[in-house]
């Protein structure tokens, strides 16, 4: 070929071009054979299992999350190269994941779906390096990834290779931690190495009957400790939506769960160098919040479900709770101010007082740092009594977990307002945001109590001996409380020294949180020596 003279298509013979064509017309239908021999689905009867059990396919599964005809499958023809054990038979090109980009919401992602009906969905090297280049393709385009879970675990036949294909999605996870945002969502067993994967990504949903989370299954847990249990009891939705706080998300369904995907992506930056989405509302930001003026009236002691008042300041009174059967003694989540996102930590007085203990400081501690990482302003709602007592917070490290949320404030440099709604002492009442742990902007209403601690317990040590000696002890009791929390526990006390920047009507909440966060949507603050610091984890 001459290179000075390249040939082009346009100087081509007629003949030649016809002929070409076909030649390029039959590759072009081998691949399309290829494509739909292997986007059909190859094993019918395993299918029809996993339909049997009342789930969908991994194609489905993308089907129903992702905008229609949005997915651009990476890696299709994939396969394994292990010889032993008749893998090459048994599993076919794309070794049992589905990887590529789509949209969700107009907004690109990256996705892998396992495809249980190819040896389990087990994880050989082929299928973990597939998910390792699509997690390195999701930090170079800074787009969130996202995982659909239905596995057995580890390729048995594969040996160390499966272990070391873990290890390859571990490191990515990691690197991809605070960078972009990862989601999980468990459709199916999820077991050994497997769990570990989703337990480094930023939040996980599961969907009941179908999803479970465990490092060892019930035979093994049988054989080792003699315990008897089943697969939902070990590691079901409900395990691990209430108690071991795994789970941020429990769906009903799979269609339930991909539709609380795509509401909490819409609160969510792609990644961490850009801002949440801004939404139009046609709430007035002046709106009065009447309730929260009832809430004012309230005895202190008498318990309400935070959640309503959070609801009273949100753009059309939408709160998108985050593990929300989980240490409901505080709650996270997600609301709109004017249209722009901002996450919520609030104690809880219906639940245990609404005092924080070694589950509600976890909570908090591991979502605010969500929120510092990917620039999500945050709104602190305070009526917090102290941490909660007993010997089994004390022997469970309650010092070390409590210290977490103190940790998780102090470094924290986004956008930072809290509201006392009502009581705020002690301890508690520095780690809920207060002012000198950074606090940006901090708020009570006119009902707030800030003191060491509460008034009846306070009179109870400094005025002891006169309320022994006192003829009627009780009344005295409630006398003096009254007295100190006018003098010692009053908003208007701590506003006096600096600690609160303004005592609010209640009724004006809603606005001058909007004013706030209006404000301080420039601040920006260089990254802190203590974003390298050891957080007691």
């Amino acid at each position: 070929m001459d290179i000075d003279n390249p040939l082009t298509i346009e100087k081509l013979p007629l003949a030649a071009l016809k002929k070409n064509r076909h030649l390029s017309s039959e590759k072009t239908k081998k691949l399309m054979e290829l494509k739909t021999q292997n986007t059909a689905g190859h094993f019918p009867d395993k299918i029809q299992a996993q339909k049997a059990k009342g789930k969908l396919t991994a194609r489905e599964r993308l089907a129903y999350l992702l905008d229609q005809d949005s997915f651009e499958e990476i890696g299709l023809f994939v396969k394994t190269r292990s010889h032993d054990f008749e893998l090459q038979e048994k599993s076919p090109a794309g070794d049992g994941v589905l990887t590529g980009t789509g949209k969700i919401g107009g907004r690109s992602v990256a996705i892998f779906a396992q495809d249980f009906t190819v040896l389990g969905g087990s994880l050989g090297l082929a299928q973990a390096q597939k998910i390792a280049r699509l997690m390195d393709l999701a930090l170079e385009a800074k787009i969130p990834v996202i995982g659909l879970l239905d596995s057995g675990g580890a390729r048995i036949q594969e040996g160390v290779d499966s272990l070391d294909g873990y290890a390859q999605i571990f490191s990515r996870n990691v690197k991809a931690s605070g960078v972009i945002p990862q989601i999980s969502a468990i459709l199916g067993p999820c077991a050994g190495g497997a769990v570990y994967s989703p337990a480094l990504t930023d939040f996980v949903f599961m969907v009941e009957g179908i999803g479970n989370m465990f490092i060892t299954g019930p035979d093994v847990v049988e054989k080792a400790t003699g315990e008897k249990v089943d697969f939902e009891t070990l590691g079901g939705t409900k395990v691990h939506s209430e108690h071991s706080g795994v789970c941020h998300f429990a769906a009903q369904s799979e269609q339930d769960c991909f539709r609380q995907i795509k509401e909490l992506l819409s609160y969510l930056p792609q990644n961490n160098l850009e801002t949440s989405p801004i939404t139009l509302t046609a709430d007035k930001d002046n709106r009065e919040t009447a309730l929260l003026e009832m809430l004012g009236d309230m005895n202190p002691k008498k318990p309400y479900w935070v959640q309503h008042a959070v609801r009273q300041v949100a753009d059309d009174h939408k709160f998108f709770e985050v593990q929300q059967n989980y240490a409901k003694n505080i709650a996270i989540g997600f609301l709109r101010l004017a249209g722009r996102v901002v996450g919520v930590v609030a104690n809880n007085p219906a639940h245990m007082a609404g005092a924080l203990d070694i589950h509600a400081s976890h909570k908090a501690a591991r979502f605010i740092r969500f929120l510092n990482a990917f620039n999500i302003p945050l709104l602190t709602f305070v009526d917090v009594g102290g941490y909660w007592p007993g010997i089994d917070q004390e022997h469970g490290g309650i010092i070390r977990h409590g210290a977490k949320i103190l940790f998780a404030y102090a470094e924290a440099t986004i956008p930072k307002v809290t509201v006392i709604l009502r009581k705020a002492y002690g301890g508690a009442y520095i780690a809920m945001g207060s002012k000198y742990m950074g606090g940006d902007l901090n708020f009570a209403l006119p009902s707030a109590e800030i003191a060491v601690m509460g008034p009846a317990g306070a009179v109870g040590i400094l005025y002891s001996k006169e309320i022994k000696r006192s003829p009627n002890p009780a009344e005295m009791t409630e006398k003096l409380s009254k007295e100190y929390a006018g003098r010692f526990a009053s908003p208007y006390q701590a506003a006096s020294t600096g600690s609160i920047d303004e005592v609010v009507e209640p009724k004006k909440l809603r606005l001058k949180l909007i004013q706030s966060f209006q404000l301080l949507a420039k601040k920006r603050l260089a990254a802190s020596p203590l974003l390298r610091g050891n957080m007691p984890l």
